[in-house]
């Protein structure tokens, strides 16, 4: 849902709460439009859209049809005993925008969550599925900011969003760099381990991300 979109819906809604003069019919119904712009224009939970992927990697692994759940169990595995510190790991099906996940179309992905407060709002979604004989291998370097994050991301010319690795401080920068990176290298040790279990090397992929970080 667009920016002008969702500022339409709440102006509706307090035009209605006013109107509740007249009857609390038009006071449940504005909240209700409200809330409803909220909740749909700025990201409801299983919904992953592409302005909020920050950084990117993915490999297609030919011949390995049918390993995508021991492949993500594998990276789980490595990234528990690497022991970074402040991650969460939960298993979800996420859908790339609320009418499409309302018709179905949903993946099963593997996110990452760094619970430090001021790094939350990144999270790394990681899924391995079926391509033809092969399999897709990829995972997403997400910023979903907080409710009164998004709120005021809506004001004309305030924007308190992050859209680049120079938006963060030193420590923030480094963080996240950490984060990022083990979690992009324990996935590709799950790959190497699968390819080399299928007799394929694994030194031909390319081992760099696409995007806000780039790394490798």
């Amino acid at each position: 849902m667009s920016k002008p979109l969702i500022w339409i819906l709440i102006l509706v809604g307090l035009v209605l709460i006013i109107l509740g003069i007249f009857s609390k019919v038009f006071i449940i119904i504005g909240f209700v439009t409200i809330a409803a712009a909220l909740y749909f224009g700025l990201g409801p939970d299983g919904v992953l859209r592409k302005e909020q992927v920050s950084d990117t990697w993915a490999a297609l692994i030919e011949n390995a049809q049918g390993n995508g759940d021991q492949l993500l169990h594998d990276t789980e595995e490595f990234i528990v005993a690497s022991k970074a510190p402040d991650i969460r790991m939960e298993h979800k099906e996420i859908a790339p925008g609320f009418v499409a996940g309302m018709m179905g179309k949903k993946r099963k992905f593997l996110i990452i969550i760094e619970q430090a407060s001021r790094l939350r709002p990144y999270q790394i979604y990681m899924c391995a599925r079926d391509y033809g004989n092969n399999l897709d291998v990829s995972w997403f370097l997400t910023y979903k900011p907080s409710l009164w994050q998004s709120v005021a991301s809506l004001i004309p010319y305030v924007n308190i969003i992050p859209h680049r690795l120079s938006d963060l401080d030193l420590f923030d920068q480094q963080d996240l760099g950490a984060y990022t990176t083990n979690a992009h290298r324990c996935m590709q040790k799950a790959v190497d381990k699968l390819m080399i279990s299928l007799n394929q090397d694994p030194s031909k992929l390319e081992r760099k991300s696409r995007g806000f970080l780039g790394i490798s």
